[in-house]
């Protein structure tokens, strides 16, 4: 298999970086998504001493692990939101958070995205996933009635903020990956063709791929891939399972994960509706040979079987593309 699997380690932060990569490398991971939470990437630390970025590179290679990507989602979420509240602080680094101010908070989580380049590239990788937050999405039901000129305006927004990061990632050869979520200026096909298109297409800024946020929204993830081939620069695998049976609705009700009331949840990769298969034969097509990340996210399972087992079902499924056409034997050219 060309393609390393490696383990996204957002739903681990809670865990030393160093028992993370000792876990990863026991259930054989090739390496690890490395998240800008808990002490795994401290962005501001990596700037400013000079030994950090060679320890966390030292203390991968002494559990036979490598980088391609890190992520900095929860910092991303803060540069477009509005409102800006106690869900924030929870989330960010309180050098992000400051005193609170929302449009304090706003520029101090762009200039560490911007940041956020800037340690990928010493790290040696050259994709930085993440959200972009969203100034618009608390319209998504569009009631009370919502102008046009609204919404234009949280494109607009988004690209105002983003593009002044998007030319650090171009100065230092950094690419960033949204990925495609509820919440966010682009959570599914049309939104994302919107959110391109107000950037002007430019490429500092791609897509990260993960299924399971589309399949409850009856999304194609098959589709996606090849309509936004040139775009996909990052595969997180993380799998939904639906239960729409007429009571349990596709929003959620409000409900825990896991709660058997929800209309969906996610669960560990190959438990879901995703069809991975058919997914995995798209990302061939289109000839992405990045790294196949796994996002465990499973109310119901315990996550240390769970990142055990989907390593396992990753080296089961995935395949190559062929090294020559099968019906190549039937040539009588030499």
């Amino acid at each position: 298999m060309g393609r390393p699997i490696t383990l996204f380690t957002g739903q681990w932060a809670d865990l030393p970086f160093t028992e993370v990569c000792k876990l990863a490398s026991e259930w054989g991971y090739d390496g690890l998504e490395i998240a800008c939470s808990g002490d795994h990437f401290e962005v501001d630390r990596a700037l400013s001493e000079p030994d950090y970025v060679p320890n966390r590179l030292q203390l991968l290679a002494d559990h036979g692990l490598k980088v391609w990507a890190i992520s900095n989602h929860l910092t991303g979420q803060a540069v477009c939101d509005d409102p800006i509240d106690e869900r924030h602080q929870a989330i960010i680094p309180s050098r992000v958070w400051g005193d609170g101010d929302a449009e304090g908070v706003r520029q101090r989580a762009a200039a560490d995205m911007a940041d956020t380049a800037r340690a990928a590239r010493l790290l040696g990788v050259d994709t930085v996933i993440g959200f972009t937050g969203s100034k618009i999405w608390k319209y998504v039901a569009m009631f009370p009635p919502v102008s046009q000129a609204v919404i234009d305006d949280g494109y607009e927004d988004f690209a105002r903020r983003w593009n002044p990061i998007l030319d650090v990632f171009d100065d230092v050869g950094v690419r960033f990956a949204h990925e495609v979520h509820p919440s966010e200026i682009a959570y599914d096909y049309w939104t994302t063709k919107r959110a391109l298109e107000a950037v002007g297409n430019r490429p500092a800024f791609g897509l990260n791929w993960d299924p399971s946020h589309f399949v409850w929204q009856d999304l194609d993830p098959v589709g996606f891939i090849l309509d936004f081939a040139d775009r996909i620069y990052h595969v997180d695998c993380k799998d939904t399972r639906k239960r729409f049976d007429g009571r349990n609705g596709r929003l959620g009700s409000h409900l825990a994960w896991a709660d058997p009331r929800r209309g969906w949840d996610f669960v560990s990769v190959g438990h879901g509706d995703v069809p991975w298969e058919d997914c995995f034969r798209a990302l061939n097509a289109i000839g992405y040979a990045g790294p196949i990340s796994v996002e465990w996210e499973d109310a119901g399972m315990d996550r240390l079987r769970g990142a055990a087992e989907a390593v396992t079902y990753l080296r089961e499924h995935l395949f190559d593309r062929p090294s020559t056409a099968f019906d190549a034997a039937f040539s009588n050219q030499k």
